[in-house]
Protein backbone atom coordinates (compact mmCIF):
# COMPACT_ATOMS: atom_id res chain seq x y z
CA UNK A 1 0.00 0.00 0.00
CA UNK A 2 1.11 3.72 -0.77
CA UNK A 3 0.00 7.14 -0.69
CA UNK A 4 0.66 8.56 -4.24
CA UNK A 5 -0.85 10.99 -6.51
CA UNK A 6 -4.67 9.20 -6.74
CA UNK A 7 -5.47 8.30 -10.32
CA UNK A 8 -8.19 9.98 -12.07
CA UNK A 9 -11.42 8.05 -12.04
CA UNK A 10 -13.78 8.90 -14.76
CA UNK A 11 -17.23 7.75 -16.43
CA UNK A 12 -17.41 7.73 -19.94
CA UNK A 13 -20.68 9.42 -21.68
CA UNK A 14 -21.46 9.34 -25.25
CA UNK A 15 -20.77 13.02 -24.91
CA UNK A 16 -17.13 12.19 -23.29
CA UNK A 17 -15.75 11.75 -20.14
CA UNK A 18 -17.67 12.78 -17.04
CA UNK A 19 -16.48 13.25 -13.33
CA UNK A 20 -18.50 11.82 -10.17
CA UNK A 21 -18.04 13.59 -6.96
CA UNK A 22 -19.72 11.34 -3.73
CA UNK A 23 -20.27 12.11 -0.53
CA UNK A 24 -21.90 10.04 2.01
CA UNK A 25 -24.22 10.59 5.33
CA UNK A 26 -24.03 7.80 7.59
CA UNK A 27 -26.51 6.71 9.89
CA UNK A 28 -25.31 4.50 12.63
CA UNK A 29 -27.21 3.67 15.85
CA UNK A 30 -25.13 4.24 18.90
CA UNK A 31 -24.61 1.02 20.89
CA UNK A 32 -26.29 1.90 24.17
CA UNK A 33 -29.03 0.19 26.63
CA UNK A 34 -31.67 2.92 26.32
CA UNK A 35 -32.66 5.94 23.57
CA UNK A 36 -30.88 9.25 23.90
CA UNK A 37 -33.48 11.40 25.04
CA UNK A 38 -35.61 8.60 27.27
CA UNK A 39 -35.19 5.61 29.35
CA UNK A 40 -36.75 3.19 26.62
CA UNK A 41 -34.85 0.62 25.95
CA UNK A 42 -32.51 0.32 22.80
CA UNK A 43 -33.86 -3.20 21.45
CA UNK A 44 -33.89 -4.94 18.68
CA UNK A 45 -36.38 -7.52 17.42
CA UNK A 46 -38.98 -6.32 20.36
CA UNK A 47 -43.04 -6.50 19.34
CA UNK A 48 -43.97 -3.51 17.40
CA UNK A 49 -44.77 -0.74 19.71
CA UNK A 50 -42.97 -2.31 22.81
CA UNK A 51 -40.25 0.03 23.59
CA UNK A 52 -41.56 2.69 23.35
CA UNK A 53 -41.83 5.61 26.12
CA UNK A 54 -43.70 8.90 26.11
CA UNK A 55 -41.22 11.09 24.59
CA UNK A 56 -40.81 8.69 21.83
CA UNK A 57 -44.48 8.28 21.25
CA UNK A 58 -45.13 12.21 20.83
CA UNK A 59 -47.03 12.89 24.07
CA UNK A 60 -47.71 16.66 25.43
CA UNK A 61 -45.58 17.52 28.14
CA UNK A 62 -42.84 14.84 27.78
CA UNK A 63 -39.10 15.90 28.08
CA UNK A 64 -35.71 14.73 27.05
CA UNK A 65 -33.19 13.89 29.28
CA UNK A 66 -30.15 13.52 27.30
CA UNK A 67 -28.09 10.65 27.73
CA UNK A 68 -24.46 10.62 28.62
CA UNK A 69 -23.36 7.17 27.73
CA UNK A 70 -24.78 8.31 23.55
CA UNK A 71 -21.92 11.51 23.90
CA UNK A 72 -19.25 9.23 24.77
CA UNK A 73 -19.82 7.22 21.95
CA UNK A 74 -19.76 10.16 19.80
CA UNK A 75 -16.66 11.48 21.23
CA UNK A 76 -14.68 7.74 21.36
CA UNK A 77 -16.35 7.70 17.32
CA UNK A 78 -14.56 11.20 16.27
CA UNK A 79 -11.16 10.13 18.37
CA UNK A 80 -10.60 6.82 16.39
CA UNK A 81 -11.40 8.73 12.85
CA UNK A 82 -8.82 11.53 14.00
CA UNK A 83 -11.06 14.79 14.19
CA UNK A 84 -11.55 17.24 16.86
CA UNK A 85 -14.40 17.14 19.58
CA UNK A 86 -15.40 20.01 20.09
CA UNK A 87 -16.02 22.11 23.94
CA UNK A 88 -19.38 23.32 23.10
CA UNK A 89 -21.98 21.81 21.25
CA UNK A 90 -25.71 21.96 21.01
CA UNK A 91 -29.25 20.26 20.03
CA UNK A 92 -31.52 21.92 17.45
CA UNK A 93 -35.03 21.00 16.55
CA UNK A 94 -35.18 20.29 13.13
CA UNK A 95 -39.40 20.48 12.44
CA UNK A 96 -40.91 18.02 9.60
CA UNK A 97 -43.92 16.32 9.31
CA UNK A 98 -43.78 12.86 9.07
CA UNK A 99 -46.35 9.69 10.09
CA UNK A 100 -43.02 7.93 11.87
CA UNK A 101 -41.91 11.06 13.94
CA UNK A 102 -45.00 11.95 15.99
CA UNK A 103 -43.10 14.81 17.75
CA UNK A 104 -43.29 17.02 14.66
CA UNK A 105 -40.02 17.39 15.34
CA UNK A 106 -36.10 15.60 15.13
CA UNK A 107 -34.08 16.92 17.83
CA UNK A 108 -30.80 17.05 16.07
CA UNK A 109 -27.29 19.27 15.92
CA UNK A 110 -27.16 21.77 12.91
CA UNK A 111 -24.97 24.63 14.03
CA UNK A 112 -23.17 23.18 16.49
CA UNK A 113 -21.86 19.47 16.13
CA UNK A 114 -20.26 17.67 18.66
CA UNK A 115 -17.47 16.58 16.07
CA UNK A 116 -15.86 17.89 13.30
CA UNK A 117 -13.27 16.82 10.92
CA UNK A 118 -11.53 13.45 10.67
CA UNK A 119 -10.33 11.06 7.94
CA UNK A 120 -10.42 8.04 6.53
CA UNK A 121 -7.86 5.95 4.63
CA UNK A 122 -9.16 3.71 2.23
CA UNK A 123 -7.21 1.38 -0.43
CA UNK A 124 -7.94 1.62 -3.79
CA UNK A 125 -7.95 -1.31 -6.31
CA UNK A 126 -4.61 -0.49 -7.82
CA UNK A 127 -2.75 -0.65 -4.08
CA UNK A 128 -2.40 3.13 -3.71
CA UNK A 129 -4.51 4.87 -0.50
CA UNK A 130 -6.42 7.67 0.02
CA UNK A 131 -8.01 9.50 2.37
CA UNK A 132 -11.70 10.47 2.63
CA UNK A 133 -12.34 13.66 4.82
CA UNK A 134 -15.03 13.82 7.20
CA UNK A 135 -16.79 16.92 7.47
CA UNK A 136 -18.48 16.85 11.03
CA UNK A 137 -20.62 14.01 12.94
CA UNK A 138 -23.58 15.29 14.48
CA UNK A 139 -25.93 13.76 17.35
CA UNK A 140 -29.44 12.97 16.71
CA UNK A 141 -32.56 10.85 17.77
CA UNK A 142 -33.37 8.48 15.05
CA UNK A 143 -37.33 8.25 13.74
CA UNK A 144 -39.74 5.41 13.80
CA UNK A 145 -40.28 2.88 11.27
CA UNK A 146 -42.97 3.24 8.51
CA UNK A 147 -44.06 -0.08 7.29
CA UNK A 148 -46.29 -0.30 3.68
CA UNK A 149 -46.51 -4.06 3.18
CA UNK A 150 -48.58 -6.20 5.83
CA UNK A 151 -51.40 -4.54 4.54
CA UNK A 152 -52.11 -3.11 1.34
CA UNK A 153 -54.51 -0.46 2.32
CA UNK A 154 -52.76 1.52 4.99
CA UNK A 155 -49.63 2.21 6.55
CA UNK A 156 -48.68 0.82 10.08
CA UNK A 157 -46.61 2.59 12.43
CA UNK A 158 -43.75 1.35 14.44
CA UNK A 159 -42.07 3.44 16.85
CA UNK A 160 -39.26 1.48 18.75
CA UNK A 161 -36.61 2.40 16.85
CA UNK A 162 -38.04 6.05 17.57
CA UNK A 163 -35.31 8.02 19.84
CA UNK A 164 -32.49 5.68 19.63
CA UNK A 165 -29.63 7.68 19.51
CA UNK A 166 -28.20 8.22 16.22
CA UNK A 167 -24.60 9.74 15.18
CA UNK A 168 -25.18 11.52 11.61
CA UNK A 169 -21.08 10.78 10.19
CA UNK A 170 -21.20 13.76 7.10
CA UNK A 171 -18.16 13.21 4.27
CA UNK A 172 -16.63 15.68 2.15
CA UNK A 173 -17.54 15.19 -1.42
CA UNK A 174 -13.87 13.40 -1.68
CA UNK A 175 -15.13 10.16 -3.18
CA UNK A 176 -15.07 9.52 -7.08
CA UNK A 177 -16.82 5.84 -7.70
CA UNK A 178 -18.79 3.68 -6.22
CA UNK A 179 -16.00 1.44 -5.37
CA UNK A 180 -14.39 4.29 -3.50
CA UNK A 181 -17.83 4.74 -1.40
CA UNK A 182 -18.30 1.31 -0.63
CA UNK A 183 -14.24 0.79 0.36
CA UNK A 184 -15.31 3.60 3.21
CA UNK A 185 -18.64 2.61 4.15
CA UNK A 186 -16.92 -1.01 4.61
CA UNK A 187 -13.67 0.48 6.66
CA UNK A 188 -16.11 3.08 8.57
CA UNK A 189 -17.97 0.20 9.80
CA UNK A 190 -14.81 -1.52 11.09
CA UNK A 191 -13.99 1.02 13.05
CA UNK A 192 -17.43 1.08 14.61
CA UNK A 193 -17.62 -2.36 15.10
CA UNK A 194 -13.73 -2.23 16.85
CA UNK A 195 -14.85 0.69 19.23
CA UNK A 196 -17.90 -0.64 20.09
CA UNK A 197 -19.75 2.57 18.88
CA UNK A 198 -22.46 0.50 16.66
CA UNK A 199 -22.68 -2.91 15.65
CA UNK A 200 -22.76 -2.25 12.04
CA UNK A 201 -25.54 -4.42 11.32
CA UNK A 202 -27.06 -3.06 7.64
CA UNK A 203 -29.82 -5.48 7.37
CA UNK A 204 -31.17 -4.55 11.00
CA UNK A 205 -31.33 -1.05 9.71
CA UNK A 206 -28.22 0.47 12.63
CA UNK A 207 -26.27 1.34 9.75
CA UNK A 208 -27.55 2.87 6.68
CA UNK A 209 -26.12 5.38 4.62
CA UNK A 210 -27.63 8.43 2.49
CA UNK A 211 -25.47 9.10 -0.92
CA UNK A 212 -25.05 12.40 -2.41
CA UNK A 213 -24.09 12.28 -6.25
CA UNK A 214 -23.42 14.75 -8.75
CA UNK A 215 -21.35 14.44 -12.06
CA UNK A 216 -19.12 17.43 -13.92
CA UNK A 217 -16.83 17.64 -16.64
CA UNK A 218 -13.61 16.99 -15.54
CA UNK A 219 -12.15 20.13 -14.12
CA UNK A 220 -15.43 22.46 -14.51
CA UNK A 221 -17.53 23.08 -11.09
CA UNK A 222 -19.54 20.40 -9.18
CA UNK A 223 -22.93 19.94 -10.70
CA UNK A 224 -26.69 19.31 -8.72
CA UNK A 225 -26.50 16.62 -6.81
CA UNK A 226 -28.93 13.91 -5.74
CA UNK A 227 -29.41 12.64 -2.33
CA UNK A 228 -30.01 8.82 -2.65
CA UNK A 229 -31.56 7.79 0.80
CA UNK A 230 -31.44 5.04 3.30
CA UNK A 231 -28.98 2.48 1.57
CA UNK A 232 -29.02 -0.53 3.74
CA UNK A 233 -26.09 -2.57 2.13
CA UNK A 234 -22.87 -2.58 0.73
CA UNK A 235 -24.47 -3.88 -2.89
CA UNK A 236 -27.37 -1.18 -2.89
CA UNK A 237 -24.81 1.46 -2.11
CA UNK A 238 -22.94 0.15 -5.18
CA UNK A 239 -25.54 -0.48 -7.28
CA UNK A 240 -27.72 2.62 -6.62
CA UNK A 241 -24.57 4.98 -7.25
CA UNK A 242 -23.71 3.09 -10.69
CA UNK A 243 -27.26 3.72 -11.81
CA UNK A 244 -27.58 7.55 -10.90
CA UNK A 245 -24.18 8.28 -12.29
CA UNK A 246 -25.43 6.72 -16.02
CA UNK A 247 -29.12 8.43 -15.10
CA UNK A 248 -27.93 11.83 -14.40
CA UNK A 249 -24.80 11.78 -17.50
CA UNK A 250 -27.89 10.54 -19.87
CA UNK A 251 -30.29 13.79 -18.79
CA UNK A 252 -26.87 16.34 -18.48
CA UNK A 253 -26.17 14.72 -22.40
CA UNK A 254 -29.58 14.98 -23.68
CA UNK A 255 -29.35 18.30 -22.89
CA UNK A 256 -31.36 18.37 -19.99
CA UNK A 257 -30.69 19.68 -16.61
CA UNK A 258 -30.17 17.26 -13.07
CA UNK A 259 -33.24 18.45 -10.62
CA UNK A 260 -31.65 18.61 -7.20
CA UNK A 261 -33.98 16.29 -4.88
CA UNK A 262 -34.39 13.31 -2.62
CA UNK A 263 -34.34 9.59 -4.36
CA UNK A 264 -35.29 6.11 -3.50
CA UNK A 265 -33.27 3.12 -4.98
CA UNK A 266 -35.60 0.34 -5.65
CA UNK A 267 -33.67 -2.71 -4.53
CA UNK A 268 -35.80 -5.05 -6.88
CA UNK A 269 -35.59 -3.33 -10.21
CA UNK A 270 -32.38 -1.67 -9.17
CA UNK A 271 -33.36 1.68 -10.27
CA UNK A 272 -33.84 5.43 -8.05
CA UNK A 273 -36.90 7.04 -8.23
CA UNK A 274 -38.05 10.69 -6.73
CA UNK A 275 -39.50 10.85 -3.51
CA UNK A 276 -39.08 14.84 -3.07
CA UNK A 277 -37.58 17.60 -3.49
CA UNK A 278 -34.53 18.33 -2.00
CA UNK A 279 -34.79 20.18 1.35
CA UNK A 280 -33.10 23.07 2.31
CA UNK A 281 -32.05 23.91 5.74
CA UNK A 282 -34.21 26.75 6.01
CA UNK A 283 -37.09 23.85 4.97
CA UNK A 284 -37.00 22.56 8.25
CA UNK A 285 -36.65 25.63 10.14
CA UNK A 286 -34.07 25.23 12.71
CA UNK A 287 -33.73 26.41 15.93
CA UNK A 288 -32.40 25.82 19.38
CA UNK A 289 -33.67 22.78 21.55
CA UNK A 290 -35.09 24.82 23.96
CA UNK A 291 -35.70 21.53 26.61
CA UNK A 292 -32.00 20.81 26.55
CA UNK A 293 -28.59 22.46 27.76
CA UNK A 294 -25.60 23.20 25.62
CA UNK A 295 -23.18 19.97 25.87
CA UNK A 296 -19.76 21.01 27.41
CA UNK A 297 -17.18 18.37 27.14
CA UNK A 298 -14.33 18.66 28.99
CA UNK A 299 -10.49 18.25 28.09
CA UNK A 300 -10.48 15.69 31.36
CA UNK A 301 -13.69 14.04 29.73
CA UNK A 302 -11.81 13.63 26.37
CA UNK A 303 -8.16 12.58 27.95
CA UNK A 304 -10.05 9.23 29.75
CA UNK A 305 -12.74 8.13 26.75
CA UNK A 306 -8.86 8.50 24.33
CA UNK A 307 -7.01 6.33 27.28
CA UNK A 308 -9.94 3.72 27.44
CA UNK A 309 -9.86 2.87 22.93
CA UNK A 310 -8.67 -0.54 21.93
CA UNK A 311 -6.10 -0.55 19.38
CA UNK A 312 -7.46 0.10 16.06
CA UNK A 313 -7.57 -1.86 12.44
CA UNK A 314 -4.75 0.12 10.82
CA UNK A 315 -2.38 0.18 13.89
CA UNK A 316 -3.37 -3.72 14.19
CA UNK A 317 -2.35 -4.63 10.43
CA UNK A 318 0.61 -2.47 10.71
CA UNK A 319 1.54 -4.48 13.88
CA UNK A 320 0.81 -7.91 12.38
CA UNK A 321 3.24 -7.11 9.20
CA UNK A 322 6.14 -5.48 10.89
CA UNK A 323 6.41 -7.89 14.23
CA UNK A 324 4.69 -10.77 13.36
CA UNK A 325 6.07 -10.88 9.80
CA UNK A 326 2.17 -11.48 8.04
CA UNK A 327 1.84 -10.17 4.52
CA UNK A 328 -0.55 -7.21 3.93
CA UNK A 329 -3.54 -8.99 2.71
CA UNK A 330 -3.23 -12.08 5.45
CA UNK A 331 -3.44 -8.63 8.09
CA UNK A 332 -5.71 -6.94 6.69
CA UNK A 333 -8.17 -9.83 6.60
CA UNK A 334 -7.66 -11.00 9.86
CA UNK A 335 -8.74 -7.26 11.02
CA UNK A 336 -11.65 -6.56 8.83
CA UNK A 337 -13.25 -8.34 12.29
CA UNK A 338 -12.05 -7.39 15.95
CA UNK A 339 -13.80 -10.65 16.86
CA UNK A 340 -11.43 -12.37 13.84
CA UNK A 341 -8.11 -10.61 14.99
CA UNK A 342 -8.67 -11.48 18.97
CA UNK A 343 -9.36 -15.08 17.88
CA UNK A 344 -5.78 -15.13 15.72
CA UNK A 345 -4.00 -13.01 19.06
CA UNK A 346 -5.43 -16.03 21.26
CA UNK A 347 -4.17 -18.87 18.81
CA UNK A 348 -0.63 -17.59 18.35
CA UNK A 349 -0.52 -17.13 22.54
CA UNK A 350 0.28 -20.87 22.33
CA UNK A 351 3.65 -19.81 20.88
CA UNK A 352 2.24 -21.47 17.19
CA UNK A 353 3.25 -19.91 14.22
CA UNK A 354 1.71 -16.70 13.45
CA UNK A 355 1.96 -17.20 9.49
CA UNK A 356 1.00 -20.79 9.79
CA UNK A 357 -1.86 -19.46 12.17
CA UNK A 358 -2.80 -17.07 9.73
CA UNK A 359 -3.04 -19.16 6.63
CA UNK A 360 -5.49 -22.08 9.15
CA UNK A 361 -7.82 -19.17 10.02
CA UNK A 362 -8.12 -17.82 6.57
CA UNK A 363 -8.50 -21.01 4.59
CA UNK A 364 -9.72 -24.12 6.79
CA UNK A 365 -11.78 -22.11 9.51
CA UNK A 366 -13.38 -19.39 7.47
CA UNK A 367 -14.40 -22.61 4.95
CA UNK A 368 -16.21 -23.98 7.29
CA UNK A 369 -17.15 -21.43 9.23
CA UNK A 370 -18.88 -19.71 5.91
CA UNK A 371 -20.52 -23.10 4.89
CA UNK A 372 -22.60 -23.75 8.47
CA UNK A 373 -23.31 -19.90 8.65
CA UNK A 374 -21.36 -19.07 11.77
CA UNK A 375 -19.65 -16.54 12.74
CA UNK A 376 -15.93 -16.72 14.55
CA UNK A 377 -16.92 -16.44 18.17
CA UNK A 378 -19.63 -19.14 17.40
CA UNK A 379 -16.59 -21.30 16.08
CA UNK A 380 -16.38 -25.11 17.54
CA UNK A 381 -12.57 -25.62 17.76
CA UNK A 382 -11.48 -22.99 20.05
CA UNK A 383 -8.42 -20.55 19.40
CA UNK A 384 -6.33 -22.71 22.09
CA UNK A 385 -7.66 -25.82 20.64
CA UNK A 386 -6.35 -24.47 17.10
CA UNK A 387 -3.12 -23.53 18.48
CA UNK A 388 -2.46 -27.35 19.10
CA UNK A 389 -3.12 -28.40 16.13
CA UNK A 390 -0.80 -26.02 14.58
CA UNK A 391 1.91 -26.88 17.26
CA UNK A 392 1.70 -30.43 16.08
CA UNK A 393 2.20 -29.87 12.60
CA UNK A 394 5.43 -27.93 14.00
CA UNK A 395 6.76 -29.87 15.75
CA UNK A 396 6.35 -33.04 12.94
CA UNK A 397 3.95 -34.59 14.94
CA UNK A 398 1.69 -34.77 11.78
CA UNK A 399 1.75 -33.92 8.56
CA UNK A 400 -0.26 -30.50 6.80
CA UNK A 401 -2.28 -32.67 5.16
CA UNK A 402 -3.05 -34.98 8.02
CA UNK A 403 -3.85 -31.84 9.97
CA UNK A 404 -6.73 -31.48 7.72
CA UNK A 405 -7.88 -34.75 8.41
CA UNK A 406 -7.70 -33.89 12.30
CA UNK A 407 -9.17 -30.25 11.84
CA UNK A 408 -12.55 -32.29 10.60
CA UNK A 409 -12.54 -34.86 12.85
CA UNK A 410 -12.07 -31.84 15.55
CA UNK A 411 -14.93 -29.96 14.47
CA UNK A 412 -17.25 -32.69 14.14
CA UNK A 413 -16.32 -34.46 17.58
CA UNK A 414 -15.46 -31.61 19.58
CA UNK A 415 -11.82 -33.73 20.42
CA UNK A 416 -8.55 -32.41 20.76
CA UNK A 417 -6.17 -32.67 17.75
CA UNK A 418 -3.84 -34.47 20.39
CA UNK A 419 -6.38 -37.24 21.28
CA UNK A 420 -7.89 -37.82 17.34
CA UNK A 421 -3.72 -38.34 16.66
CA UNK A 422 -3.91 -40.77 19.17
CA UNK A 423 -7.21 -42.50 18.87
CA UNK A 424 -6.39 -42.78 15.36
CA UNK A 425 -2.86 -43.37 15.05
CA UNK A 426 -1.94 -40.68 13.27
CA UNK A 427 1.12 -39.41 14.13
CA UNK A 428 3.99 -38.88 11.59
CA UNK A 429 6.32 -41.35 10.30
CA UNK A 430 10.07 -39.67 10.61
CA UNK A 431 12.50 -42.23 10.84
CA UNK A 432 14.84 -42.36 8.05
CA UNK A 433 15.25 -46.27 8.19
CA UNK A 434 12.18 -47.11 8.44
CA UNK A 435 11.32 -44.97 5.54
CA UNK A 436 14.57 -45.85 3.73
CA UNK A 437 13.76 -49.29 3.77
CA UNK A 438 10.30 -48.54 2.02
CA UNK A 439 11.85 -46.46 -0.26
CA UNK A 440 14.16 -49.31 -1.75
CA UNK A 441 11.53 -51.93 -2.10
CA UNK A 442 9.42 -49.64 -4.57
CA UNK A 443 12.92 -48.57 -6.37
CA UNK A 444 13.38 -52.48 -6.69
CA UNK A 445 9.44 -52.65 -7.81
CA UNK A 446 9.41 -49.89 -10.05
CA UNK A 447 13.12 -50.70 -11.88
CA UNK A 448 11.97 -49.49 -15.05
CA UNK A 449 10.56 -46.20 -14.11
CA UNK A 450 14.03 -45.75 -12.16
CA UNK A 451 15.87 -46.07 -15.43
CA UNK A 452 13.43 -43.58 -17.26
CA UNK A 453 13.98 -41.04 -14.64
CA UNK A 454 17.84 -41.47 -14.63
CA UNK A 455 17.45 -41.36 -18.25
CA UNK A 456 15.94 -37.85 -17.96
CA UNK A 457 12.64 -37.89 -17.39
CA UNK A 458 12.98 -35.91 -13.91
CA UNK A 459 8.70 -36.17 -13.55
CA UNK A 460 8.97 -39.71 -12.48
CA UNK A 461 10.32 -38.20 -9.09
CA UNK A 462 6.46 -37.07 -8.18
CA UNK A 463 5.59 -40.89 -8.91
CA UNK A 464 8.21 -42.02 -6.43
CA UNK A 465 6.98 -39.46 -3.82
CA UNK A 466 3.24 -40.59 -4.24
CA UNK A 467 4.26 -44.35 -3.83
CA UNK A 468 6.24 -43.64 -0.93
CA UNK A 469 3.66 -41.54 1.02
CA UNK A 470 0.88 -43.79 0.00
CA UNK A 471 2.52 -46.91 1.32
CA UNK A 472 2.83 -45.04 4.55
CA UNK A 473 -0.86 -44.08 4.23
CA UNK A 474 0.25 -40.03 4.16
CA UNK A 475 1.68 -40.35 7.33
CA UNK A 476 5.34 -40.38 6.03
CA UNK A 477 7.46 -37.16 6.87
CA UNK A 478 6.80 -35.35 3.46
CA UNK A 479 10.21 -33.20 3.31
CA UNK A 480 11.94 -36.53 5.04
CA UNK A 481 10.65 -38.20 2.19
CA UNK A 482 11.66 -35.43 -0.93
CA UNK A 483 15.07 -35.68 0.91
CA UNK A 484 15.80 -39.46 1.28
CA UNK A 485 14.45 -40.26 -2.61
CA UNK A 486 16.77 -37.19 -4.01
CA UNK A 487 19.80 -39.26 -2.42
CA UNK A 488 18.55 -42.96 -3.44
CA UNK A 489 19.22 -42.49 -7.59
Amino acid sequence: MRFGIQRVVLAKGKTGDWQVVIGLEVHAQIISKTKLFSHAPNVFGALPNAAVDLLDAGMPGSLPVLNSHCVDQVIKTGLSLQASINEYSRFDRKNYFYPDNPNGYQISQFYYPIVTGGKISIELADGQKKNVAIHHIHLENDAGKSNHEINPHKTLIDLNRSGIGLMEIVTEPDMRSSDEAVEFLKKLRTILRYINACDGNMEEGSLRADANISICRPGEAFGTRCEIKNLNSMRFLKQAIEYEIERQIEIVESGGGVLQETRLFNTKTGETHAMRTKENANDYRYFPEPDLPPIIVTAERVEEIKSKLPELPDDKIRRFVDRLGLSEYDAEVLCQERETSEFFEEVIETKASPKLVANWIISELFSILNKEGLPIIQSKISAKELGELVNMINEGIISGKIAKTVFTYMWESGKSAKLIVEEQDLKQISDPVVIKAAIEQILVENADKVAQYKAGKEQLFGFFVGNVLKHFNGKANPELVNELLKNSF
